[in-house]
């Protein structure tokens, strides 16, 4: 029986390819053979190829943090949604099993092909998170501090808890972070 596929269920598993092999690493062979679909297939759905397909797994990552982290920091109310970024970005990243492709993708030279993205990524988390931090009672600049500081230690988490295969770092450091904002909003 032949699996049909739809452009959501494409995306996902190239997610992961990319997660496990990186963009330079993720030729097209490798694709197929880590997600099982065939070339035509995959040149159906992105005819622009890799960079086609990259672009669209960015946008996907783009909409579910809009969704799950940005808006709900931005409009929800403030202590409320900073705690459920917590718990969404644990899941997210399954408690620092899961790489950050966005900052993966910043890393090499990757970076400068979606330089846009993977930028706006970061900068509209560090200003959803800022909002939120001043609707909660922190002062402007502070809020800024402590928002940049949050963005980073989740990062910071992912690549240590990946880099010594020891996913408590990553739940230890979301708990620290936490704890550390929520103080800041008493």
């Amino acid at each position: 029986m032949k699996t049909v596929y739809e452009r959501a269920d494409i995306i996902s598993l190239l997610a992961e390819a990319f997660r496990e092999l990186g963009y330079e690493g993720a030729t097209l062979s490798r694709i197929t053979e880590r997600t099982g679909i065939g070339k035509g297939s995959l040149y159906h759905f992105f005819p622009g190829g890799k960079e086609e397909m990259a672009g669209a797994v960015l946008a996907d990552i783009d909409a579910w943090f809009e969704q799950a982290i940005y808006r709900p920091l931005r409009n929800d109310d403030a202590q409320q949604a900073i705690a459920a970024m917590w718990v969404n970005v644990n899941d997210y990243f399954r408690s620092g099993g899961r790489i950050c492709l966005v900052g993966a993708f910043a890393l090499d030279d990757t970076r400068e092909r979606f330089s846009s993205a993977i930028g706006d990524y970061f900068i509209r988390w560090i200003d959803a998170l800022r909002s939120a931090l001043i609707r909660a009672g922190c002062g402007a600049g502070e809020a800024q501090t402590l928002a940049e500081e949050g963005v980073c230690g989740i990062q910071g988490a992912l690549v240590l808890s990946r880099a010594l295969r020891m996913e408590t770092i990553f739940t230890r450091s979301l708990e620290r972070l936490a704890n550390r904002l929520e103080a800041a909003t008493r």
